[in-house]
């Protein structure tokens, strides 16, 4: 059985299949002109699109990446915070991707993504460090000159002083035999591979041909109107190694804390090595999440933007597609709940049980306190609230008809 949409969340993980909107029978209701917090109905404030959830397998067990914390992965074991570190041995991954419908979203520009060098691999690195061997050649050639020069003058010096029936005032100085030997190591070197720059250049522009590469290079700026307190990013990628058939594709997985996130734009560059060395990039997506939920991207695949009406469509149509047969109770399903709710209401309220009349199209009817749906919710601004919400509709074997939804704000994600 396909799972179930999670329930009155921001984000919505669907099953794998992509429904055309506007090939969905209309639903029995028309929406207001303009929502309580002002958003025009029509306004495409919604999208759907392919995301992706991890799951780090821990003894044959697979559990939900809920969050990530600097180098490691956070998930729940038992009810608790368990940290996963990405680089003390291997961390089993596994990547689902499913549909997700999201108001929160994120922009990003100037994404690239390119095969690159790790440092000890670069070509150019290696020229630039040889040459600087060949510089260091040839100081050493200019030492061993002078240190033949040197020991050829003191050496004439104390031969001149010797046939004068002097005492030798002058120092020995260096060995003039062993100088000489010096010299003629240090002219050996500099004429060696180290030292012929012409060479250098050859080796390196041979390695460039080759494109050896051993790493991903991925940058980009990214920017969110709603700030994100705990961000990071996924890259999901896949890759074959050097000469094999285009078929034969490895998987690569990466994810890193960000820093917080505003309407600035931040920039986030990631260089991974590792890889086989002139491996092939097929393909690479970047996600992006905010404490365990991931935010539609104008670079998220299958993007399409929805009004509210064709977002609830959607999740209207892909619950009762997903629950065929069974008989089920009317739940919250999707909504937005004002900024001011928990200043309005006092923590009575917030905890309050409500039941709520929902049509067979999951569109709230009335509101009420009692459970035999005898005295309405009098409140205006809690109807408003209630009204705003849209439900799964109650199903009688697969089938949607009228119920009854228990509500508690309180419990509802804003």
């Amino acid at each position: 059985m396909n799972p179930a949409p999670r329930t009155f969340c921001s984000i919505v993980a669907l099953p794998v299949r992509l429904l055309c909107l506007a090939a969905l029978p209309a639903l029995a209701f028309s929406a207001p002109a303009a929502m309580p917090d002002g958003t025009n109905a029509g306004s495409k404030t919604y999208t759907l699109f392919m995301g992706a959830d991890l799951d780090v397998q821990l003894n044959k067990v697979d559990y939900h990446v809920m969050d990530v914390s600097g180098g490691s992965f956070v998930i729940k074991v038992d009810g608790k915070d368990r940290l996963v570190p990405m680089y003390e041995g291997p961390v089993s991954l596994r990547v689902a991707h499913s549909l997700k419908l999201t108001e929160a979203s994120a922009a990003i520009a100037d994404l690239k993504g390119e095969r690159a060098y790790t440092p000890g691999n670069d070509p150019v690195r290696k020229y630039m460090a040889q040459q600087g061997q060949a510089v260091a050649s040839q100081a050493a050639m200019d030492i061993a000159e002078w240190n033949v020069v040197f020991a050829q003058r003191m050496t004439n010096a104390n031969r001149k002083a010797a046939d004068a029936g002097q005492e030798g005032g002058f120092p020995a100085g260096t060995d003039l035999s062993a100088a000489q030997r010096q010299l003629g190591a240090t002219y050996a070197a500099a004429l060696s591979d180290f030292g012929n720059n012409s060479s250098l250049v050859g080796k390196m522009q041979s390695e460039v041909d080759q494109g050896l590469f051993d790493a991903m290079d991925i940058s980009f700026q990214v920017s969110s109107e709603r700030p994100l307190n705990s961000p990071y990013v996924v890259v999901v990628a896949q890759y074959r190694e050097r000469n094999t058939p285009p078929g034969a594709l490895h998987s690569w997985i990466y994810a890193k804390a960000l820093e917080p996130i505003d309407s600035k734009p931040r920039t986030v560059r990631i260089l991974q090595g590792g890889f086989p060395q002139g491996f092939e990039l097929e393909k690479f997506q970047v996600h992006l999440y905010d404490r365990g939920q991931e935010l539609a991207t104008n670079v998220a695949d299958k993007r399409v933007p929805l009004t509210r009406d064709e977002a609830f469509q959607y999740v209207l149509i892909d619950y009762v597609s997903s629950h065929k047969g069974a008989s089920l109770p009317a739940t919250p399903a999707m909504g937005k709940l004002p900024a001011d709710l928990r200043t309005r209401l006092d923590s009575g309220q917030l905890t309050q049980r409500f039941f709520v009349k929902v049509s067979k199209d999951g569109l709230p009817v009335e509101a009420y306190v009692d459970e035999s749906c005898s005295h309405k919710v009098d409140d205006p601004y809690l109807q408003s609230v209630i009204q705003d919400i849209r439900f799964n509709p109650a199903l009688e074997k697969g089938r949607p008809i009228e119920g009854i939804a228990l509500l508690k704000l309180g419990d509802l994600r804003m």
